[in-house]
């Protein structure tokens, strides 16, 4: 399978024979990256804002996942897990993540969640091998906060999103401040994550930086 990065919080996840999802498509004008010219046959959303939720950015979708549940699709099986709980006078926004089962390759998109889960909600993500982690704070995890749901999730690889970078017009802490949490100064930069099978992934969680693709 393959993953790109088309900035914030919008990954495009393709395997052969089976569905394309994007995550979190974005309105350009709210993110400042390019707009987006996107074909899939799954969307999913984390939650209702306009930098995570422009379905209008992709073309094709025959299917719109904006909350808990247990879906197969295209032989992808998708699990959506709800987090934020707060509510009344400190209500937060309703958060979904997502965990993609490709042939056995797990992905989590952990959206725009604010906290580290709970031991429960780790368990309820199941053995993730890709990370797909805020880390740029704003309203979801700060740099700090995401190396500690790293270290609970363990997975093979982690993938920064939600930071900030020259394209980007929402005010978010750089990558360069999640790489110094983690301890790493020379980080692999990739267009894309191709994954063939676990057989391969490596055995202590590694953090790839993927190349923001346009369009």
């Amino acid at each position: 399978m393959e993953i790109n990065w088309y900035g914030h919080s919008c990954f495009r996840l393709t395997e052969r024979g089976m569905a394309t999802v994007v995550t979190d498509p974005y309105d350009h004008r709210e993110t400042g990256y390019e707009p987006l010219k996107l074909r899939a046959d799954v969307v999913t959303i984390s939650h209702d804002h306009p930098s995570h939720n422009f379905v209008d950015g992709v073309k094709g979708m025959e299917h719109v996942i904006t909350g808990p549940g247990e879906f197969e699709i295209g032989n992808v099986f998708i699990t959506g897990i709800q987090t934020n709980h707060r509510s009344g006078k400190e209500a937060e926004p309703r958060n979904t993540l997502y965990v993609f089962d490709y042939n056995g390759i797990t992905v989590a998109h952990l959206g725009d969640i604010n906290h580290v889960p709970s031991q429960s909600e780790v368990e309820a993500l199941g053995s993730v091998h890709v990370a797909l982690v805020p880390v740029g704070d704003g309203k979801s995890l700060n740099a700090a906060k995401a190396a500690e749901v790293i270290s609970l999730i363990e997975p093979s690889y982690v993938i920064p999103m939600h930071f900030g970078t020259p394209a980007c017009k929402v005010k978010l802490d750089p990558v360069s401040k999640f790489l110094k949490e983690m301890g790493l100064s020379d980080v692999e930069t990739l267009p894309s994550l191709k994954i063939t099978s676990t057989a391969g992934l490596p055995e202590e969680t590694r953090v790839v930086i993927l190349d923001y693709q346009h369009g």
